[in-house]
């Protein structure tokens, strides 16, 4: 309780934060009857935030990193150049694009977002998430159970029949972006009596990446700059799927890239407060120590 504090990247999320003046707007804290006074002071992501209670930790020890969920995802994944795409998957899926300095307004639903403050300077991202990832292998698991565990969906889509061309739309809890239609609903297309549980994990993994790809196309349009040079680096307990990512990497038509830490959101949490410490160096040396596990080229025609 010594101090009221968050960082940029949190305070955007709760849609009362200029992201543009870095303040918290009274427009809309006059719309939504918010006392100023309610609200903490807001801080770089990597600031001298406060100090641990010694009785609650054992020590002293000073807080000096905070950062949003996916924005630390994007610093773990040393995403710190304009054009630098990452995406996390989780239950769900969470993409964001590095714009740099720009604050680019989506003209296809896309969330303009704050991805962090460091010194003061404000980088900013394009986010879209989708509801569906990993909660679609486990609904293979648990609702079909045509699998007892997440990771034989990939070795189960690698043998499934290719002739068959089963599609599958997770809209079990309506669809996220671009859409964002809460009324959809999930369905499975192009079946036959030949379809089995092997065309049917395909497809749930397949529709993984189809989203991931209107995600990008809507990044990419809103930002306005060709998507040529883009290497999405990815996170998260899908990405162990080999079969998954050579599948991503193919429709995107671009390299997709998994590290070696799989644990992003810690990694960036754990280097805002390390840097701050002075114990970590800056965004140019942690990108140097960012370490790929394996890269994912295109070989669809």
């Amino acid at each position: 309780g010594a101090r009221h504090v968050t960082d940029a990247s949190n305070a955007a999320r709760t849609l009362m934060y200029n992201i543009g003046e870095n303040r918290w707007d009274d427009w809309l804290l006059d719309k939504l009857n918010v006392p100023a006074g309610m609200l903490p002071e807001v801080l770089d992501c990597a600031a001298d935030i406060g100090t641990a209670d010694a009785e609650r930790l054992g020590a002293e020890l000073p807080i000096l990193g905070v950062a949003g969920d996916q924005q630390a995802a994007t610093i773990g994944n040393a995403c710190f150049e304009p054009g630098m795409f990452k995406s996390t998957y989780g239950t769900g899926c969470f993409a964001l694009l590095n714009t740099g300095a720009d604050k680019v307004a989506s003209k296809n639903r896309m969330l303009t977002t704050i991805a962090y403050r460091l010194d003061g300077e404000t980088t900013y991202a394009l986010e879209g998430s989708i509801f569906m990832a990993g909660a679609t292998v486990q609904w293979l698991r648990d609702g079909l159970q045509i699998i007892d565990e997440a990771g034989k969906s990939g070795p189960m889509a690698e043998v499934a029949d290719d002739s068959h061309h089963v599609v599958m739309v997770p809209a079990y809890t309506g669809l996220g972006a671009p859409w964002w239609d809460a009324d959809a609903r999930g369905a499975i297309f192009g079946m036959t009596r030949a379809t089995g549980p092997n065309e049917i994990a395909r497809a749930a993994l397949e529709a993984v990446c189809y989203q991931t790809c209107d995600l990008l196309s809507a990044m990419h349009d809103d930002w306005g700059k060709s998507n040529d040079d883009t290497v999405l680096r990815v996170d998260g307990g899908m990405v162990a799927s080999d079969w998954t990512m050579q599948y991503l990497s193919d429709i995107l038509d671009s390299p997709v890239d998994r590290p070696t830490v799989l644990e992003t959101t810690a990694l960036g949490a754990a280097w805002l407060a390390g840097s701050r410490a002075g114990v970590w160096g800056d965004r140019d040396a942690f990108a140097q120590t960012w370490n790929r596990e394996r890269r994912f080229e295109p070989q669809m025609d």
